[in-house]
């Protein structure tokens, strides 16, 4: 069965098609027949209960620099779409908590992946506190005294925004760094949400793996291994993705994400684990599909719309 399909996003044409998981999810709907439309976030309009948005039909094609066609905007109803693709790129700031208030008027009739309201309530550096015995110790706090405490017992530590993304603004302050008040001072002026404080994970130096869930099952894993002199594993960042199966401690963990998410609705997850430890659940636009294809791992976006139609069956 065809379905009708709409991608909410950054604009396809500022993409990178070789790492980007949506444009992944789109040439597989394309491969399978669905019918397939593109908008970006602040097309959206609700009018009462009434959702809006201006899509464009869509055609996909694997090619750098030649990788879209677009047809013409044309205002739809929301509630007359079969599946929506909430892939927008964080920052988690205010358009994208409207954005979910607007998609969960529609969900579930009109499938969104992720679950907006979960999305909501999952941001990916909270969320995984709940399973906080599978984390390095981690504080959330802007209060200095708080972070000195942290510091004192535990020396090496890592900083980064609550809401950040993509590996900016994350720090390593070791034990006797001078610029720790400096750094301070530097988050207290720039962010406004609490931060995440947690203890440095020397292996990280040996990767920092992407493993990605489908329905609450693992579905394939990606070792991102910093760039040499950088902390960051990010593949944005300089990050090296490197082929990789699990441990029997991450599958531990997948085994004890897994029911969580899939009663959320949470259909495609990414969780980031740096030497067994957990340290991100990522929600809203996970990436990694197309690294662990490349890596002639499983083709998880197959597993995604698999998913997807068995629910509109």
């Amino acid at each position: 069965m065809a379905l009708k399909v709409a991608v909410q996003m950054d604009h396809i044409s500022s993409i990178n098609i070789a790492g980007d998981s949506a444009f992944a999810l789109m040439l597989e709907a394309q491969r399978r027949g669905h019918a397939l439309f593109h908008y970006t976030p602040d097309r959206l309009a609700m009018i009462g209960n009434d959702v809006y948005a201006g899509l464009e039909p869509v055609e996909v094609r694997d090619e750098k620099g030649n990788h879209f066609s677009l047809g013409e905007r044309q205002r739809t109803d929301m509630a007359d779409v079969d599946v929506v693709l909430m892939r927008q790129d964080p920052p988690f700031d205010l358009a994208y908590i409207a954005a979910t208030h607007m998609l969960e008027k529609i969900h579930p009739k009109t499938l969104v992946v992720n679950d907006p309201a979960h999305v909501r309530n999952a941001p990916e550096k909270l969320f995984v506190t709940e399973f906080a015995d599978l984390m390095p110790p981690t504080l959330i706090t802007r209060d200095r005294d708080e972070i000195d405490l942290f510091r004192a017992e535990y020396g090496d530590i890592v900083m980064k925004p609550l809401f950040g993304h993509g590996g900016a603004a994350v720090f390593r302050i070791t034990r006797d760094d001078l610029n720790y008040g400096s750094l301070y001072d530097f988050f207290a002026a720039t962010f406004r949400e609490p931060w995440v404080v947690q203890q440095f994970l020397p292996n990280v130096k040996h990767g920092d793996k992407r493993i990605l869930l489908v329905n609450g099952e693992f579905a394939g894993a990606v070792n991102r291994v910093p760039a040499e002199g950088d902390l960051r594993s990010n593949m944005v960042r300089g990050g090296a993705p490197a082929d990789s199966d699990l441990t029997g401690r991450e599958r531990e963990i997948c085994a004890r994400l897994g029911p969580s998410l899939k009663e959320k609705g949470l259909i495609l997850v990414g969780i980031d684990v740096i030497d067994g430890w957990l340290t991100e659940i990522n929600v809203t636009a996970p990436t990694g599909i197309r690294a662990i294809q490349n890596l002639g791992g499983p083709d998880v976006a197959a597993m995604v719309w698999d998913v997807l139609e068995n629910k509109h069956t």
